[in-house]
């Protein structure tokens, strides 16, 4: 787990000698047979070559995996002067209750998924993300997060 960000991922690649890395945003990051960046046509070479060696189709390989459900990114504006106290507050709230990562921002872990708050690096908002096994969870977890969040920005929930 490293913060988000092509140079920061990089250099994680690096420090750890992780071979494959990505973000939530699609990107893929190879240092196995490549450079150690993000590229899109080999990754989708490499894929050609994984189903290539095999009978399966590419959705039965994927079927193999656990389903989950998330959020697109969910930006939500924040002066700059705010963003770290919005953090310490929820790490303060979520820590009785929940396993935290404070990697970058706050990413709070719940028994079927987990929530991310994070301040933007480029600009004056928060970015949420979302993750959990069944939609509902989803829901669940969002409305957790992000109403806590916005009753801390002083926001109608």
């Amino acid at each position: 787990m490293s913060k988000a960000g092509h140079s920061i991922i990089k250099a994680k690649m690096r420090e750890t000698g992780a071979i494959l890395a990505g973000e939530m945003s699609g990107h893929i990051f190879f240092a196995d047979r490549f450079y150690g960046f993000d590229d899109a046509c080999y990754a989708g070479g490499r894929m050609l070559e994984i189903l290539s060696k095999t009978d399966q189709s590419l959705s039965q390989i994927f079927a193999e995996f656990p389903q989950t459900f998330a959020t697109s990114e969910i930006r939500i504006n924040c002066a700059e002067e705010k963003k770290t106290w919005l953090i310490e507050k929820l790490v303060a709230e979520f820590s009785n209750t929940n396993e935290i990562v404070t990697i970058d921002g706050i990413r709070i872990k719940f028994e079927n998924g987990w929530g991310l708050v994070r301040p933007s690096n480029t600009q004056a908002l928060l970015i949420l993300r979302f993750e959990a096994n069944s939609e509902e969870n989803l829901t669940l977890i969002r409305q957790t997060v992000e109403s806590r969040v916005k009753a801390l920005l002083g926001e109608k929930v």
